[in-house]
């Protein structure tokens, strides 16, 4: 890594480096990994899915859909697709790790502050992409729930 990228990995909040308008922000290893190399990525038709979410952050304009497969009442399989910054992508990636092979119940458990947690920290100014991801899941485990209580 070269050593004006360095500087600016290190730095935090509202400092600057010469020649950048407005703040840097500074993200830890795990979050550049799950941003540079996003877990679960992908669609799920719709016959395979058992629930889907797709929900967005009017305030900043990040977006998510998000399917899982259940089986055995876990999640067993979980897709997403992210539309946003850095942020919204690595939360969006973690969230999905952390949700893998958990019952329905303990997916309902996860919060914004467990994927936080997971990534060791994102700037506060990034937080809300936190919940993105927690928030799609919910909805479409209630999806999933849903349509299984129809049938």
């Amino acid at each position: 890594m070269d050593k004006k990228m360095t500087d600016v990995k290190n730095i935090y909040g509202k400092e600057e480096i010469e020649g950048h308008q407005g703040p840097v922000l500074s993200y830890t290893e795990k979050v550049i990994d799950h941003f540079t190399n996003p877990r679960n990525v992908g669609e799920m038709s719709e016959g395979l899915a058992d629930g889907y979410a797709l929900v967005g952050d009017p305030e900043c304009g990040d977006q998510m859909k998000l399917w899982i497969m259940v089986e055995g009442g876990k999640v067993f399989d979980i897709k997403f697709k992210s539309y946003g910054c850095p942020g919204a992508i690595a939360t969006s990636s973690m969230l999905t790790e952390l949700a893998l092979g958990k019952t329905l119940q303990q997916a309902k458990e996860l919060t914004d502050d467990d994927v936080v947690i997971a990534l060791e920290g994102i700037p506060e100014q990034k937080k809300h992409c936190s919940l993105l991801g927690v928030t799609a899941l919910h909805q479409a485990i209630e999806n999933y729930e849903l349509g299984r209580n129809k049938a």
